[in-house]
């Protein structure tokens, strides 16, 4: 019986270790997404946050290091420009990454002439973050794809649904938000409770376009942050792909068709206005020519000097006109020719 008793308080010192922390530091558990934003509550916080100080470790750290110190951002360290402190005293980091996982702890400091003495219990907090990758940085249809979904915690934490008192537990759900079961054939699902890490893999359709697959991360059942994965093929299949080559061709040769016989009909609209403008340039000639007509005049008429030295009375004088309906030929064959005869 009494070593029942010993089981219960061992296995109440262990629970409240979790809960609490070591060394009597307050901890509290919280999950984020990387990529999003999060803050860290200070629990011990005094009227005045120019006493606060916050800390950060992780298991690659051999020691912790202050991100704030005594109100004031420690701007030797990479990320504080994304650090920043809240009125409350809590800690806001913006843009998480994989890498901001860990231990952070929040203490007071108060005094004077640089002596300080710190206040009350430190107030800590567990940050998980949880991450999801692909086997594939270029996905399309046809193509088996492996999805990493993993909690990245400090201290390291088991991810399974057992009776422990955390219960952190890792699931995949679809877009629907129906729990994807490990049975189905049409995924493959496993997982790493250790390293807390649980894997999606399948061979993708062209209906998985834009499809949406969320990693759940539950604490004590209930559901603390998801990341979504969504598809994104950059060729539905090669069903769909070939097509589109064929395509092209098409469009190639109809354009090609469609410029040969604009340019026919091109050329029989100029071949009917050429052939329309001679035929009214020869009707317009043939008028000119019907139109024209030849005026032959013989004149006959005695010079002066013979008429003055011997003019007689049997002189008859005469004029004769000729007209021609013959139309002239050119200009070469037309002249005007004016003959005078003296008749005695």
């Amino acid at each position: 019986m009494s070593d029942n008793n010993h089981l219960c308080l061992l296995g109440l010192i262990f629970l409240s270790s979790l809960l609490t922390g070591v060394s009597g530091v307050d901890y509290v558990h919280v999950f984020i997404s990387s990529g999003e934003d999060v803050r860290l509550p200070c629990n011990n916080a005094l009227q005045d946050c120019n006493s606060t100080t916050w800390s950060y470790n992780n298991r690659f750290r051999d020691s912790a290091v202050e991100l704030i110190h005594l109100g004031e951002k420690n701007k030797d360290i990479e990320r504080h420009e994304r650090l920043s402190l809240g009125s409350d005293c809590s800690l806001n980091i913006r843009n998480i990454s994989t890498e901001d996982y860990g231990s952070y702890i929040c203490q007071q400091w108060t005094g004077e002439n640089g002596k300080h003495q710190k206040q009350g219990p430190d107030a800590g907090v567990y940050l998980h973050v949880l991450h999801v990758s692909s086997s594939h940085t270029e996905i399309s249809a046809g193509l088996s794809v492996t999805l990493f979904c993993r909690l990245y915690s400090y201290p390291r934490v088991s991810c399974d649904d057992s009776g422990r008192s955390e219960r952190i537990h890792l699931f995949w759900v679809n877009q629907a938000g129906v729990k994807l079961n490990i049975s189905d054939s049409r995924y493959q699902i496993s997982s790493s409770s250790d390293q807390c890490i649980i894997s999606l893999n399948k061979t993708l359709l062209n209906e998985d376009h834009n499809r949406e697959w969320r990693c759940n991360v539950t604490h004590r059942d209930q559901v603390k942050t998801s990341v979504t994965y969504t598809v994104n093929s950059s060729a539905r299949a090669d069903t769909t792909t070939e097509p589109s080559h064929t395509k092209v061709a098409v469009i190639s040769v109809s354009v090609a068709a469609i410029a040969v016989l604009l340019a026919a009909v091109l050329w029989l609209i100029w071949r009917k206005r050429a052939d329309s403008d001679r035929g009214t340039g020869e009707a317009v000639v043939k008028d000119e020519n019907d139109d024209k007509k030849t005026y032959e005049t013989i004149n006959m008429d005695t010079p002066a000097a013979a008429r003055e030295h011997e003019r007689t009375d049997d002189v008859t004088y005469s004029e004769v006109s000729s007209t021609s309906k013959k139309p002239v030929k050119s200009l070469k064959d037309h002249t005007d020719t004016v003959t005078y005869a003296t008749i005695r």
